[in-house]
């Protein structure tokens, strides 16, 4: 019997590589968590995520449902399941404003201010900044036992917002270079005024 003429030597062609999609995410997550943290969520495509990660980035929606949901799962994975400590905290506030410095607003603080659109996206990232934000603001300003505590814990947290959106848009030219050491008791001074005495 003679070999086929393209020289396999009548082997059979090598089975398709199964997909790991527990590998992938993986893959996918690590990628996302570097290039957010070097570019910031606006200059990093789901292309670069999916170069990076050696994956087809079409995989992105399969497993996250798109760039911002892969976003909120990286910040996710980064802050635990461990309840966050509140704005008013010192350590809290410094490590937030250390980050979204280095990244950049991601679009949690950017749906703060964007006129209200039901989609699915939006909705994520207006729990996810309720979950992180709103919410242990809420629950010191009822435990000491404030007038109006959801109120002002929104108030805060959009003053919060507000600041990092300004900062890194660069309209405010003193706000923008203020170094953090110098922004951090400002900031702090400026949200707990939201709440009385």
């Amino acid at each position: 019997m003679s070999a086929p003429a393209d020289g396999t030597a009548g082997t059979e062609p090598a089975p398709p590589r199964r997909r790991d999609a527990a590998r992938s995410r993986e893959l996918l997550i690590r990628a996302a968590l570097e290039l957010f943290a070097e570019r910031g969520y606006d200059r990093t495509t789901t292309r670069e995520i999916g170069e990076r990660a050696g994956v087809d980035p079409a995989l992105i929606a399969r497993y996250f449902g798109g760039k911002t949901q892969l976003y909120l799962a990286t910040v996710r994975l980064e802050l635990g399941d461990e309840a966050p400590a509140d704005l008013l905290e010192e350590e809290r506030l410094r490590t937030l404003l250390v980050r979204l410095t280095q990244r950049g607003p991601g679009p949690s603080f950017q749906a703060a201010v964007t006129p209200g659109d039901n989609t699915e996206v939006q909705q994520a990232s207006r729990t996810y900044l309720y979950e992180r934000m709103v919410h242990p603001l809420h629950e010191r300003f009822a435990a000491e036992e404030v007038d109006r505590p959801q109120l002002r814990a929104e108030l805060a947290t959009a003053a919060f917002a507000g600041v990092i959106l300004a900062r890194s848009s660069g309209a405010f030219t003193e706000l923008a270079a203020a170094d953090l050491e110098e922004l951090l008791p400002l900031l702090r001074k400026l949200l707990a005024a939201s709440r009385p005495g």
